[in-house]
């Protein structure tokens, strides 16, 4: 005897997917690889050849290097697993059914957003004494950030990176800065008070998730650590997704012996921050 599935799995799985595909905060900042794989294996330059003198008619020599090979292993698991009642099956509007899609692919889709920005141990500290090179840099003092000195932490974000050699990586890549609700209203207290077109331009409109604003890209969330925030260059850190997996739905008939379908999608994926670019990481820490 067929089973009878009175979801619309295909539309299901499609706005699902649809969500997933939504620009995010970590798909802004991270190179997202897809792949099928147990591990994703990529290599570093953690020595450079260096130019050497030349004497017209001598021998020259060569210069070695020195590839190292970083590995990112897809490991972590998160399930977003619902059962829906068989009466409820029945009862729920496709318009019910295409919300709960959108929301377990949101919820997924949270999830990885909190574990990037959980990862500040591996990037760069920025405190206190970084503003305006005013005390010991990479200082992990709290900054109290105001209307003030967020200009302040904006530039010297930039100055670190460049004095780190990552100039050519913030101009090819771009640089970001994640700031929370707090902090973005002070963000857009400033630009308003800036003048010229950009302030009436923010004063008329308010500014919305991925301004650019002084040679940076801004976004806000709520999923930053407590007291970090990321500011940095974008697509250096990785995140390696299990592609089979990605948006993928198994739905199942009378789970447990339940009088309903279970309604199942999970993410496979890996995060990993080569060392070779951890001074291009700014970890901001904040009150």
């Amino acid at each position: 005897m067929a089973n009878t599935i009175v979801y619309n799995k295909h539309d299901y799985v499609a706005n699902l997917r649809k969500r997933l595909n939504r620009p995010v905060n970590w798909k802004e900042a991270l190179d997202v690889q897809m792949s099928s794989n147990r591990t994703h294996v990529r290599a570093g330059m953690t020595t450079e050849p260096a130019t050497a003198a030349l004497t017209r008619g001598t021998a020259y020599t060569f210069s070695d290097f020195t590839l190292t090979a970083y590995t990112t292993t897809l490991s972590t698991d998160r399930i977003h697993a619902l059962f829906v009642d068989r009466a409820d099956v029945y009862q729920q509007k496709y318009t019910d059914q295409m919300e709960l899609a959108d929301r377990q692919a949101k919820r997924l889709s949270e999830f990885i957003e909190t574990d990037w920005l959980d990862d500040h141990a591996s990037w760069t500290n920025f405190g206190v004494g970084d503003l305006n090179s005013v005390g010991p840099a990479d200082d992990a003092t709290t900054i109290t950030v105001s209307v003030t000195n967020i200009d302040d932490i904006i530039r010297g974000v930039k100055r670190k990176i460049i004095a780190a050699n990552g100039a050519d990586l913030m101009q090819e890549n771009g640089v970001m800065y994640t700031w929370r609700p707090s902090d973005w209203e002070l963000l857009e207290a400033y630009t308003q008070a800036q003048g010229y077109t950009e302030s009436d331009l923010a004063l008329k409109n308010g500014i919305s998730a991925g301004l650019y604003y002084m040679r940076g890209e801004h976004y806000y969330t709520n999923d930053n650590a407590a007291n970090h925030l990321f500011a940095g260059v974008k697509k250096l850190g990785i995140i390696a997704i299990l592609q089979p997996l990605w948006g993928q739905v198994v739905i199942t008939e009378e789970p447990n012996l339940q009088s309903g379908i279970g309604v199942i999608s999970r993410a496979t994926y890996g995060l990993s921050w080569d060392g070779i670019y951890q001074t291009l990481w700014q970890d901001v820490n904040v009150a």
